[in-house]
């Protein structure tokens, strides 16, 4: 299928490994040019080099990176100093740390907040207008299924990315949907990154379980009984920026395996 927005340019954030790689490299093969943001320049340099050999494809499409912290007022800043304009923009940031919120003071609160609610909020702020006077739009945020299905040790989590839903809510049902511009959140469940890798450590670490015990219970958990793979999250990803996702608008988009047990 020729998702139609060959052409287009792209910001994906967190993008030099994991979930946001996944979703600029299939952008990137539908002919989409993508800036990548991640934070350490080694490894976003290599991540720029492997979507660079894809882009030698027949989809000629354009690969530009930036090594900066996309959580902060200069990281956004030095992305806009390359290119301002954008069609598509995938927020993602890392997930704050787990634990007890017991252990949690203000200022966890609030750098959970800037990186996972803040942030996705001031991107969005910065490109809408531009998209809407062209147009065409796609904002993907790649939040949790911990929105919908809270994870006790997740609670920073939980609280900023479901935060973030109830801003995107609204905003997605005014009037930028009628000038072509969609705004909808990627809910992964348990996919094969590092994150997933963290947060098995620490609820092996909370239970005292080994880690494969933990491990084994966790993917018996999901009917699919695996976990996810980036490539398959990133054509997820890259369909619902497409033309033809036009008319799926505000939504929450679960990508799990089939975990969440409820029917809505």
């Amino acid at each position: 299928m020729d998702l139609g927005i060959a052409g287009k340019w792209a910001l994906v954030c967190g993008a030099s490994k994991g979930l946001g790689f996944g979703c600029a490299q299939a952008l990137l093969r539908e002919g989409v040019n993508v800036l990548i943001v991640a934070r350490g320049p080694e490894v976003l340099q290599a991540s720029a080099s492997k979507l660079i050999a894809d882009s030698a494809g027949p989809t000629g499409a354009a690969v530009e990176f930036v090594a900066a912290d996309i959580t902060t007022p200069a990281g956004r800043q030095a992305v806009f100093a390359v290119r301002s304009d954008f069609d598509i923009v995938v927020t993602n940031a890392g997930g704050p740390p787990t634990g007890d919120f017991r252990d949690w003071d203000r200022d966890a609160w609030i750098k959970a907040l800037d990186a996972n609610m803040l942030t996705p909020i001031d991107l969005i702020k910065a490109t809408v207008d531009g998209m809407a006077a062209r147009g065409f739009g796609r904002i993907i945020n790649i939040t949790s299924s911990a929105v919908k299905a809270p994870i006790d040790i997740l609670g920073l989590s939980n609280g900023a990315r479901s935060g973030l839903t109830g801003f995107v809510a609204g905003v997605a049902r005014s009037p930028l949907a009628a000038q072509g511009v969609t705004i909808n959140n990627l809910l992964p469940g348990a996919f094969d990154t590092d994150r997933l890798k963290s947060t098995l450590q620490g609820a092996a670490q909370k239970t005292g379980q080994p880690l494969e015990a933990i491990t084994a219970a966790r993917r018996k958990g999901i009917p699919a009984q695996r976990f996810g793979q980036v490539e398959e999250f990133g054509a997820l990803c890259a369909f619902l920026c497409s033309q033809q996702a036009g008319y799926i608008n505000g939504q929450n988009v679960l990508a799990d395996g089939g975990a969440y047990p409820g029917a809505f």
